[in-house]
């Protein structure tokens, strides 16, 4: 199944997920539906990453598990979550794919970001027969380039799944000793696995950070104690040293850029667009000056979103 789908079709979404996550989902959208405003939609089964970052960076909400990233967008746009929290860049494995085009689209706006440390195990039925017998191992693609290095040593084929918990779901629907998880160690829990090998990551600070979604901005203060980010897309002018000049907006006027990737429009290959972040909000002059030159020079700009910042930069 892909990952798109309307909000219109939540049951059958909620239905994708592996037999032995269906029973907790249920439960879990239940107990989201009752209270609206205060679900956090996540992408992944329970016990993923994400699950894990929802509750950790909104200890007072209600997690909503949703099949796919665009999934937990549409929950969030159709009232069904107050928030949604997704991870857009990994310390090791970089941005996380598709997440660049799907911000943008959602029309939603960034309220905050989470940086969560990484921590995979692996994981199988529970059978003796499992320890010494693993040939592959499910994961998401990103849990799976995580630890490349781990299953290359130990001769572990990498089989690709929706995402971690998932993963870990389906190998116990499977219960083939021969195949096992990559996955979030609570996992092993809900899913009844037994764990073969905690940490099994290639990089032990392996970290993530997570961004908040909601319908609507929040107010940031320019207040310097309370330093804030603020994250937006543009699409260059194409003419010479259009991205040239937007760069020299924002060093001319002191705004500190910590972020800056291009990516591929369509298919023609003739437009770029660029994710950015920058320390400061709008509001304070040298970034409003800043933004009004980018501007200039781009064939669009979008801001998705000023928030504060959950780890010092610069």
């Amino acid at each position: 199944m892909p990952l798109g789908h309307g909000g219109t079709s939540t049951p059958s979404i909620m239905r994708s997920f592996p037999t032995p996550a269906i029973a907790i989902v249920d439960e879990m959208r239940a107990a989201a539906q009752a209270a609206p405003a205060r679900a956090i939609a996540f992408q992944g089964s329970p016990g993923a990453n994400s699950h894990r970052a929802a509750t950790e960076a909104r200890p007072d909400s209600l997690p909503l598990p949703c099949f796919g990233f665009e999934d937990a967008l549409d929950a969030v746009k159709d009232g069904r979550a107050g928030e949604a929290i997704i991870p857009i860049e990994n310390s090791q494995h970089g941005r996380v794919a598709d997440i660049h085009f799907l911000l943008p689209e959602s029309g939603l706006s960034i309220v905050g970001e989470y940086f969560m440390p990484i921590h995979h195990a692996l994981m199988a039925p529970k059978t003796d027969a499992a320890r010494g017998a693993l040939e592959s191992a499910y994961s998401h693609p990103q849990a799976l380039g995580q630890s490349r290095k781990f299953l290359r040593d130990r001769a572990i084929t990498p089989l690709s799944f929706i995402d971690t918990a998932g993963a870990a779901a389906h190998v116990a629907e499977l219960g083939d000793p021969k195949i096992g998880a990559i996955a979030p160690a609570i996992a092993a829990d809900l899913y009844g696995l037994e764990i073969i090998e905690q940490n099994v990551e290639d990089s032990h600070d392996n970290m993530t950070r997570f961004v908040v979604l909601a319908n609507k901005p929040t107010f940031i203060t320019t207040d310097t104690d309370k330093p804030a980010m603020t994250t937006f897309v543009f699409e260059v002018k194409n003419i010479p040293a259009a991205l040239y000049k937007v760069l020299g907006g924002f060093a001319t006027n002191g705004v500190n850029m910590t972020k800056l990737e291009s990516y591929q429009i369509g298919t023609s290959f003739s437009a770029t667009r660029f994710y950015a972040d920058i320390i400061g909000v709008p509001g304070d002059p040298a970034v409003d000056r800043a933004l009004e030159e980018c501007a200039f020079h781009s064939k669009e700009l979008r801001v998705l979103g000023s928030y504060e910042q959950a780890r010092k930069r610069g």
